[in-house]
């Protein structure tokens, strides 16, 4: 029955006349690689702070570094340009809130953790504006330098920018050395292979003679990674146990029974990538001592700064 029906339907059914077709319009293809919608004014992930928005903040720090050159240069005081006049009060004024809002970035940095495209962008002001800043102090000195609370503001600040411009380096140079030397592997990973390599070890040298166990030994007791800050920062380490297993078992393998070849073959074979691996894990960590290191040194120079801005200040408006 239902064989019939269909050969019935396909008889009498005819297909509907076909319309014809539009004309083909050519259409401007859209660049696949395009970002629209509200997605379109967002950063994007890798937008290095120093190009942020097109340089933004570096032509507003040169702006205001030509500003600044331009009030020095129109004020004619009597006598010689110091901080005094109505263009070092300026100058100094600005400084003095370009100082205090510098401080306060580094307060607040871990807020603008939670929003990428913010940090990049205070991040990149904080850099530009900082160098401005080192232009706009120094005309308000009016080049007037001695042993007083004015010049050691001044040379901390010095200090905290030249620190400041350490650690851009450190931010642009290493985390590409760290993603170029990981490999696609996170140090958690490799500190985990090279546990398990330890494991493997220890049962390869219950095959071979005492001495090649007794490497093996030290090597997996022993693996030294971090250590010292000389270490860390370094990442050379003189008396690396799986070294010297590497170049003893080489050593020992030269004189091996036959019977022994294949056993000493893995276990060189084993050493050999343990030693790599921490090569690796040790670069890593030698690349994030050096993005901390500097901190230790800014931080704190940043507070004495800090402390010495409200001295001079102080001394300013109320001592003289």
């Amino acid at each position: 029955m239902s064989r019939t029906m269909t050969r019935t339907v396909s008889r009498t059914a005819m297909p509907a006349p076909a319309e014809p077709a539009a004309p083909a319009v050519d259409r401007p293809r859209s660049d696949p690689t395009e970002v629209t919608g509200p997605l379109r004014d967002r950063p994007t992930r890798h937008q290095s702070f120093l190009v942020y928005e097109h340089f933004r903040f570096l032509k507003i720090a040169v702006l205001a570094v030509v500003v600044s050159i331009v009030l020095y240069a129109v004020d004619a005081p009597y006598g010689t340009r110091y901080g005094g006049t109505w263009a070092g009060y300026t100058l100094g004024t600005v400084g003095a809130l370009l100082i205090l809002w510098l401080l306060w970035f580094g307060y607040r940095k871990r807020s603008y953790l939670k929003d990428q495209g913010n940090l990049v962008g205070w991040l990149s002001a904080h850099v530009y504006l900082g160098l401005a800043l080192l232009v706009i102090a120094t005309l308000h000195t009016g080049f007037h330098f001695g042993w007083n609370i004015h010049t050691l503001a001044y040379g901390l600040m010095c200090l905290v920018i030249a620190s400041g411009a350490f650690g851009v380096y450190c931010y642009v140079r290493y985390p590409r050395l760290m993603t170029e030397n990981r490999h696609g592997v996170i140090l958690p990973q490799m500190l985990g292979r090279i546990a398990g390599l330890d494991d493997e070890l220890r049962k390869a040298a219950l095959t071979v003679d005492d001495r090649t166990a007794a490497l093996i030994e030290r090597s997996t007791e022993s693996t030294a990674i971090g250590g010292s800050l000389w270490q860390q920062l370094s990442g050379h380490y003189p008396n690396c146990a799986t070294a010297a297993a590497l170049s003893g078992v080489d050593r020992i393998a030269r004189g091996a029974a036959p019977e022994q070849e294949a056993a000493m073959r893995q276990i060189r074979v084993m050493l050999d990538e343990k030693a790599q691996l921490l090569a690796r894990a040790r670069r890593d960590i030698s690349y994030k001592a050096m993005m901390d290191i500097w901190l230790y040194f800014h931080v704190p120079v940043s507070f004495a700064l800090l402390a010495a801005l409200l001295a001079h200040v102080i001394s300013v408006f109320y001592l003289w």
